[in-house]
Protein backbone atom coordinates (compact mmCIF):
# COMPACT_ATOMS: atom_id res chain seq x y z
CA UNK A 1 0.00 0.00 0.00
CA UNK A 2 3.01 2.49 0.41
CA UNK A 3 4.12 1.87 -2.43
CA UNK A 4 1.02 2.44 -4.45
CA UNK A 5 0.30 5.66 -2.54
CA UNK A 6 4.61 6.66 -2.81
CA UNK A 7 3.66 5.99 -6.90
CA UNK A 8 0.64 7.86 -6.82
CA UNK A 9 2.44 10.73 -5.17
CA UNK A 10 4.70 11.18 -7.97
CA UNK A 11 2.31 10.71 -10.44
CA UNK A 12 0.52 13.68 -9.19
CA UNK A 13 3.80 15.68 -8.49
CA UNK A 14 5.10 14.32 -12.43
CA UNK A 15 1.44 15.84 -13.27
CA UNK A 16 1.46 19.39 -10.81
CA UNK A 17 5.24 19.73 -13.20
CA UNK A 18 4.30 19.54 -16.67
CA UNK A 19 1.04 21.70 -16.18
CA UNK A 20 3.57 24.20 -14.27
CA UNK A 21 5.39 23.90 -17.48
CA UNK A 22 3.09 24.41 -19.96
CA UNK A 23 2.04 27.60 -17.78
CA UNK A 24 5.20 28.65 -18.17
CA UNK A 25 5.92 28.19 -21.33
CA UNK A 26 2.38 29.94 -22.42
CA UNK A 27 3.18 32.81 -19.84
CA UNK A 28 6.58 33.05 -21.98
CA UNK A 29 4.46 32.82 -25.38
CA UNK A 30 2.06 35.77 -24.11
CA UNK A 31 5.18 37.95 -23.33
CA UNK A 32 7.09 37.51 -26.08
CA UNK A 33 3.96 37.98 -28.35
CA UNK A 34 3.18 41.60 -26.31
CA UNK A 35 6.65 42.34 -26.70
CA UNK A 36 6.71 41.58 -30.49
CA UNK A 37 3.44 44.01 -30.69
CA UNK A 38 5.28 46.83 -29.10
CA UNK A 39 8.91 46.16 -31.33
CA UNK A 40 6.29 46.14 -34.68
CA UNK A 41 4.98 49.70 -32.89
CA UNK A 42 8.14 50.99 -32.74
CA UNK A 43 9.82 49.98 -35.57
CA UNK A 44 6.83 50.95 -37.68
CA UNK A 45 7.75 54.95 -38.16
CA UNK A 46 11.20 54.41 -38.55
CA UNK A 47 9.81 52.13 -42.36
CA UNK A 48 6.87 54.64 -42.77
CA UNK A 49 9.18 57.20 -43.14
CA UNK A 50 11.88 55.25 -45.45
CA UNK A 51 9.26 54.42 -47.61
CA UNK A 52 7.91 57.95 -47.54
CA UNK A 53 11.29 59.58 -48.39
CA UNK A 54 11.13 57.50 -51.47
CA UNK A 55 7.75 58.76 -52.76
CA UNK A 56 7.12 61.79 -54.86
CA UNK A 57 4.59 64.95 -54.25
CA UNK A 58 1.91 62.95 -56.57
CA UNK A 59 2.50 59.88 -54.85
CA UNK A 60 2.29 61.65 -51.13
CA UNK A 61 -1.15 63.47 -52.23
CA UNK A 62 -2.41 60.92 -54.26
CA UNK A 63 -1.91 58.00 -52.46
CA UNK A 64 -3.00 55.94 -48.99
CA UNK A 65 0.01 57.30 -46.84
CA UNK A 66 0.08 53.99 -45.92
CA UNK A 67 0.99 52.76 -49.80
CA UNK A 68 4.26 51.77 -50.93
CA UNK A 69 5.92 53.90 -53.57
CA UNK A 70 5.58 52.96 -57.16
CA UNK A 71 8.36 54.40 -58.51
CA UNK A 72 10.84 54.53 -55.59
CA UNK A 73 12.87 57.67 -55.75
CA UNK A 74 16.25 56.31 -54.63
CA UNK A 75 17.81 59.76 -56.17
CA UNK A 76 16.00 61.63 -53.28
CA UNK A 77 19.25 60.83 -51.14
CA UNK A 78 22.47 61.53 -53.24
CA UNK A 79 19.99 65.15 -54.22
CA UNK A 80 19.19 65.89 -50.80
CA UNK A 81 23.02 65.03 -49.72
CA UNK A 82 24.78 67.45 -52.52
CA UNK A 83 22.55 69.85 -53.78
CA UNK A 84 20.39 70.48 -50.45
CA UNK A 85 23.93 71.49 -48.76
CA UNK A 86 22.63 68.08 -46.31
CA UNK A 87 26.52 66.83 -46.53
CA UNK A 88 27.29 70.63 -44.93
CA UNK A 89 24.71 70.73 -42.27
CA UNK A 90 25.11 66.68 -41.15
CA UNK A 91 28.95 67.79 -40.47
CA UNK A 92 27.74 70.66 -37.91
CA UNK A 93 25.66 68.50 -36.66
CA UNK A 94 28.50 65.74 -35.78
CA UNK A 95 30.75 68.08 -34.78
CA UNK A 96 28.35 70.41 -32.32
CA UNK A 97 27.08 67.11 -31.02
CA UNK A 98 30.18 65.92 -29.90
CA UNK A 99 31.86 68.97 -29.04
CA UNK A 100 28.39 69.93 -26.35
CA UNK A 101 28.94 66.44 -25.22
CA UNK A 102 32.42 66.31 -24.17
CA UNK A 103 32.58 70.08 -22.79
CA UNK A 104 29.05 68.65 -20.58
CA UNK A 105 30.42 65.58 -19.36
CA UNK A 106 34.20 67.28 -18.28
CA UNK A 107 32.24 70.36 -16.75
CA UNK A 108 29.75 68.07 -15.18
CA UNK A 109 32.16 65.33 -13.49
CA UNK A 110 34.20 68.53 -12.36
CA UNK A 111 31.39 69.69 -10.29
CA UNK A 112 30.33 66.46 -9.27
CA UNK A 113 33.21 65.49 -8.16
CA UNK A 114 33.85 69.07 -6.24
CA UNK A 115 30.57 68.25 -4.46
CA UNK A 116 30.38 64.88 -3.15
CA UNK A 117 34.06 63.89 -2.74
CA UNK A 118 35.22 67.12 -1.31
CA UNK A 119 34.56 68.82 2.13
CA UNK A 120 33.52 72.62 1.99
CA UNK A 121 30.71 75.37 2.96
CA UNK A 122 29.02 75.89 -0.30
CA UNK A 123 28.71 72.51 -1.71
CA UNK A 124 24.96 72.33 -1.30
CA UNK A 125 24.40 75.82 -2.06
CA UNK A 126 26.24 74.53 -5.36
CA UNK A 127 24.37 71.98 -6.38
CA UNK A 128 20.62 73.58 -5.17
CA UNK A 129 21.61 76.32 -7.84
CA UNK A 130 21.90 73.65 -10.19
CA UNK A 131 18.85 71.90 -9.77
CA UNK A 132 17.21 75.37 -9.67
CA UNK A 133 18.57 74.99 -13.32
CA UNK A 134 16.20 72.33 -14.11
CA UNK A 135 13.42 74.67 -13.79
CA UNK A 136 14.41 77.13 -16.17
CA UNK A 137 12.53 76.82 -19.61
CA UNK A 138 14.35 77.04 -22.50
CA UNK A 139 12.07 79.35 -24.31
CA UNK A 140 12.23 81.90 -21.37
CA UNK A 141 15.96 82.24 -22.08
CA UNK A 142 15.92 83.13 -25.97
CA UNK A 143 15.67 86.84 -25.73
CA UNK A 144 18.61 87.61 -23.03
CA UNK A 145 21.16 84.71 -24.64
CA UNK A 146 20.68 86.56 -27.93
CA UNK A 147 20.98 90.16 -26.36
CA UNK A 148 24.23 88.80 -24.41
CA UNK A 149 25.87 86.78 -27.79
CA UNK A 150 25.26 89.81 -29.82
CA UNK A 151 26.95 91.97 -27.35
CA UNK A 152 29.94 89.97 -27.71
CA UNK A 153 29.71 88.73 -31.16
CA UNK A 154 28.64 85.84 -30.50
CA UNK A 155 25.56 85.34 -32.91
CA UNK A 156 25.81 83.12 -36.46
CA UNK A 157 28.90 81.64 -34.12
CA UNK A 158 29.42 78.05 -33.19
CA UNK A 159 29.81 78.58 -30.04
CA UNK A 160 26.99 80.37 -29.22
CA UNK A 161 25.47 76.94 -30.14
CA UNK A 162 27.61 74.71 -28.04
CA UNK A 163 27.77 77.02 -25.12
CA UNK A 164 23.75 77.23 -24.79
CA UNK A 165 23.84 72.86 -25.27
CA UNK A 166 26.49 73.25 -22.62
CA UNK A 167 24.37 75.02 -20.15
CA UNK A 168 20.90 73.21 -20.09
CA UNK A 169 22.67 69.90 -20.36
CA UNK A 170 24.98 70.49 -17.09
CA UNK A 171 21.90 70.31 -14.15
CA UNK A 172 20.54 66.90 -16.16
CA UNK A 173 24.46 65.35 -16.80
CA UNK A 174 25.01 66.59 -13.00
CA UNK A 175 21.50 65.09 -11.30
CA UNK A 176 22.71 61.60 -13.04
CA UNK A 177 26.62 61.76 -12.30
CA UNK A 178 25.43 62.41 -9.03
CA UNK A 179 24.28 58.90 -7.18
CA UNK A 180 27.20 57.38 -8.84
CA UNK A 181 29.69 59.32 -7.80
CA UNK A 182 27.99 59.00 -4.55
CA UNK A 183 28.44 54.69 -4.43
CA UNK A 184 31.92 55.10 -4.93
CA UNK A 185 33.61 54.04 -2.14
CA UNK A 186 36.24 56.32 -0.36
CA UNK A 187 38.69 54.07 0.81
CA UNK A 188 39.63 54.06 -2.97
CA UNK A 189 40.34 57.62 -2.55
CA UNK A 190 42.32 57.33 0.74
CA UNK A 191 44.57 54.58 -0.61
CA UNK A 192 45.30 56.95 -3.86
CA UNK A 193 46.03 59.42 -1.20
CA UNK A 194 48.17 57.00 0.49
CA UNK A 195 50.32 56.36 -2.30
CA UNK A 196 50.84 60.09 -2.62
CA UNK A 197 48.41 60.91 -5.32
CA UNK A 198 47.05 64.47 -5.71
CA UNK A 199 43.26 66.08 -5.98
CA UNK A 200 44.00 66.04 -9.81
CA UNK A 201 45.27 63.13 -9.75
CA UNK A 202 43.02 61.09 -7.96
CA UNK A 203 40.14 62.25 -10.26
CA UNK A 204 41.41 61.91 -13.68
CA UNK A 205 43.51 58.46 -12.84
CA UNK A 206 40.85 56.93 -10.16
CA UNK A 207 37.52 58.81 -10.41
CA UNK A 208 36.99 59.45 -13.80
CA UNK A 209 37.68 55.54 -14.93
CA UNK A 210 35.19 54.11 -12.77
CA UNK A 211 32.69 56.35 -14.19
CA UNK A 212 32.59 55.16 -17.58
CA UNK A 213 29.17 53.36 -17.59
CA UNK A 214 27.57 56.58 -16.27
CA UNK A 215 29.29 59.02 -18.52
CA UNK A 216 28.43 56.64 -21.10
CA UNK A 217 24.61 57.10 -20.06
CA UNK A 218 24.98 60.86 -20.01
CA UNK A 219 26.57 61.12 -23.66
CA UNK A 220 23.76 59.05 -25.37
CA UNK A 221 21.50 61.11 -23.46
CA UNK A 222 23.20 64.45 -24.23
CA UNK A 223 23.89 63.73 -28.21
CA UNK A 224 20.18 62.79 -28.28
CA UNK A 225 19.05 66.57 -26.90
CA UNK A 226 22.04 68.29 -29.10
CA UNK A 227 21.43 66.35 -32.27
CA UNK A 228 17.71 67.05 -32.34
CA UNK A 229 17.24 70.24 -30.90
CA UNK A 230 16.00 73.03 -33.19
CA UNK A 231 15.41 76.62 -31.40
CA UNK A 232 18.85 77.49 -30.59
CA UNK A 233 20.20 77.11 -34.06
CA UNK A 234 17.39 78.41 -35.90
CA UNK A 235 17.54 81.93 -33.40
CA UNK A 236 21.65 82.46 -33.72
CA UNK A 237 22.56 81.00 -36.87
CA UNK A 238 21.42 82.85 -39.70
CA UNK A 239 24.17 82.14 -42.33
CA UNK A 240 24.30 78.59 -44.26
CA UNK A 241 27.42 77.59 -43.64
CA UNK A 242 26.89 77.14 -39.47
CA UNK A 243 23.15 75.41 -39.78
CA UNK A 244 22.49 71.77 -38.75
CA UNK A 245 20.31 69.11 -40.10
CA UNK A 246 17.17 69.78 -37.60
CA UNK A 247 16.84 73.49 -39.31
CA UNK A 248 18.50 72.91 -43.10
CA UNK A 249 15.38 70.80 -43.52
CA UNK A 250 13.28 73.99 -44.00
CA UNK A 251 15.97 74.42 -47.24
CA UNK A 252 13.31 71.96 -49.26
CA UNK A 253 9.80 73.70 -48.17
CA UNK A 254 9.26 76.55 -50.59
CA UNK A 255 6.24 79.61 -50.74
CA UNK A 256 4.99 77.41 -53.87
CA UNK A 257 6.32 73.70 -53.98
CA UNK A 258 7.81 71.82 -51.35
CA UNK A 259 9.82 68.62 -51.89
CA UNK A 260 8.68 66.14 -49.93
CA UNK A 261 10.43 63.13 -50.61
CA UNK A 262 13.60 65.28 -50.01
CA UNK A 263 12.27 66.08 -46.74
CA UNK A 264 11.66 62.14 -45.86
CA UNK A 265 15.29 61.74 -47.36
CA UNK A 266 16.68 64.29 -44.71
CA UNK A 267 15.17 62.96 -42.25
CA UNK A 268 16.15 59.39 -42.49
CA UNK A 269 19.80 60.64 -42.72
CA UNK A 270 19.21 62.62 -39.66
CA UNK A 271 18.31 59.56 -37.64
CA UNK A 272 20.39 57.05 -38.47
CA UNK A 273 23.87 58.45 -36.14
CA UNK A 274 21.15 58.70 -33.55
CA UNK A 275 19.76 54.78 -33.64
CA UNK A 276 23.91 53.49 -34.22
CA UNK A 277 24.64 55.43 -30.98
CA UNK A 278 21.88 53.75 -29.26
CA UNK A 279 23.09 50.49 -30.17
CA UNK A 280 26.79 50.75 -30.02
CA UNK A 281 26.16 51.75 -25.87
CA UNK A 282 22.61 50.13 -25.10
CA UNK A 283 23.84 48.20 -22.69
CA UNK A 284 26.15 51.10 -21.27
CA UNK A 285 23.26 53.26 -21.02
CA UNK A 286 21.58 50.33 -18.79
CA UNK A 287 24.60 49.47 -16.70
CA UNK A 288 24.89 53.20 -15.86
CA UNK A 289 21.39 53.70 -14.70
CA UNK A 290 21.14 50.84 -13.07
CA UNK A 291 24.65 51.33 -11.01
CA UNK A 292 24.21 55.14 -10.37
CA UNK A 293 20.53 54.44 -8.65
CA UNK A 294 22.49 52.06 -5.97
CA UNK A 295 24.48 53.11 -3.71
CA UNK A 296 27.20 50.75 -2.86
Amino acid sequence: MSELAARKRSDADSGTHVKARWVGRIGFGILYLILGILAVIQIYPLLWLFLFSLKTNQEVFGMSPFALPQNPQWGNYPKVWSQGHINLYFLNSVWYTVAAVVLTIVLASFVTFAITRMHWKLSKLVLGLFIIGLMIPLHSTLIPLFNFFKHVNLIDNPLSVILSYTAFNLPVTIMILLGFYQAIPREIEEAGVIDGCSVHRIFFRIVLPLTTPVIATTAIINMIYNWNEFVFVNTFISSDRWKTLTVGVNNFVGQYLTDWGAIGATLMISIIPILVAFLLLSNRIVEGLAAGSVKG
